[in-house]
């Protein structure tokens, strides 16, 4: 009788857990806007037939990379597209970490903090260990998952830029959610926030080309990218953007996910030089040529932005592409030095000040 009772309360611990989960999977697709908001984002110049639209022109991708097979080519993919050992990182006390000068911590794929005298942004933040609402089918590389939100400081600024899961991880802003003083989005994904929790009052929503002046006196400006958003089979819902930062006399620019295109130049000419570029370089495919670069595509938005110095983000955490793992920095680096644009390339974890030389060590060189 007694081991019935315990069966029972053991089933029941079960399926409490697998309800809790399958809420939790729910939840995290987030909730595209409706209602008011809809209407009120349906209003954006950029918004026409019912979806966003990348400026450049109306070609997309979307339908060749969702009828290519691409779900079950994730099955199919050589040993390459993920270390054959732990990725090494450094470990830095964010919380102490000085900001005399703009510091950066990269965190592996597009995941950055930004320390400055004025406030400190958290960019793209995904801590969970995978991309995506279902853990075992994106995991992170092994030992690129060190950092947690709980390593994270204060942050001044949440900076999203766009709702793909690999850039906005339900698990992580979640955590993040007290420590956040202000999240800045492009155009509709505030509704993802409100639905997870977070005060309104403290979601900033942007559409291209304008800025919000922060207390601190942070500057930031929604710039233009070309690609597409979704978290489910719905496509371009909600924007997608890039970012110019500014903190005082320093100008940073960052990417987001993008498909080389005029833009860059444009950005440039009106808010350039930058000091530090971060840029898209990797999980690029013949499948959807629009929306993300190639490393030599890379090389010249670093030049067309006139930037100082390039980093490459979008790397080194998650195979969501086919080539190997550490093809982005090695097709990247030859491509810059042609262009004469220096290439920072830190350890996860390794701050970077502005201003100083580029780290340049090969560490991604024992595959």
């Amino acid at each position: 009788m007694k081991s019935n009772r315990i069966n029972y309360i053991s089933l029941v611990s079960i399926v409490l857990v697998m309800v809790a989960a399958g809420c939790s999977l729910v939840r995290s697709i987030g909730k595209n806007p409706d209602g008011a908001e809809l209407t009120r984002v349906a209003s954006q110049p950029n918004y026409k037939n019912g979806q966003f639209q990348n400026r450049e022109d109306e070609r997309t991708d979307s339908v060749k990379a969702r009828g290519s097979n691409n779900f079950f080519s994730k099955f199919n993919r050589p040993s390459t597209v993920k270390p054959s050992s732990p990725l090494p990182w450094v470990k830095t006390d964010l919380k102490t970490l000085s900001g005399e000068r703009p510091t950066v911590v990269w965190f592996g794929h597009s995941s950055l903090l930004v320390k400055t005298r004025q406030g400190n942004v958290l960019i793209d933040p995904i801590f969970s260990g995978h991309a995506g609402p279902v853990p075992f089918l994106v995991g992170a590389f092994e030992g690129s998952d060190h950092y947690k939100a709980k390593d994270m400081p204060q942050i001044d600024v949440l900076l999203i830029s766009h709702d793909h899961y690999d850039h906005l991880d339900y698990q992580t802003v979640r955590k993040l959610r007290k420590a956040v003083k202000a999240v800045v989005v492009p155009m509709g994904v505030s509704s993802h926030f409100v639905y997870w929790g977070f005060d309104p009052k403290k979601i900033i929503e942007l559409n291209l080309g304008q800025s919000i002046d922060l207390p601190g006196g942070l500057h930031i400006t929604a710039s233009p990218a070309r690609h597409r958003s979704n978290r489910t089979f719905t496509q371009n819902k909600t924007l997608w953007a890039s970012y110019i930062i500014q903190s005082e006399n320093y100008k940073l620019f960052y990417s987001g996910d993008t498909g080389y295109g005029p833009h860059f130049k444009e950005i440039g000419q009106s808010y350039g030089p930058f000091d530090l570029a971060f840029l898209e370089c990797g999980q690029y495919s013949k499948n959807w040529p629009y929306t993300h670069m190639s490393p030599a595509q890379t090389a010249q938005a670093g030049i067309d932005l006139r930037a100082r110095m390039i980093q490459p983000v979008h790397w080194a955490k998650f195979a969501e592409s086919d080539h190997p793992w550490h093809q982005p920095v090695d097709l990247l680096l030859p491509s810059a030095k042609r262009l004469a644009i220096a290439v920072n390339t830190p350890l996860i974890g390794e701050p970077y000040v502005i201003g100083d030389p580029a780290k340049r060590a090969v560490w991604w060189s024992f595959d």
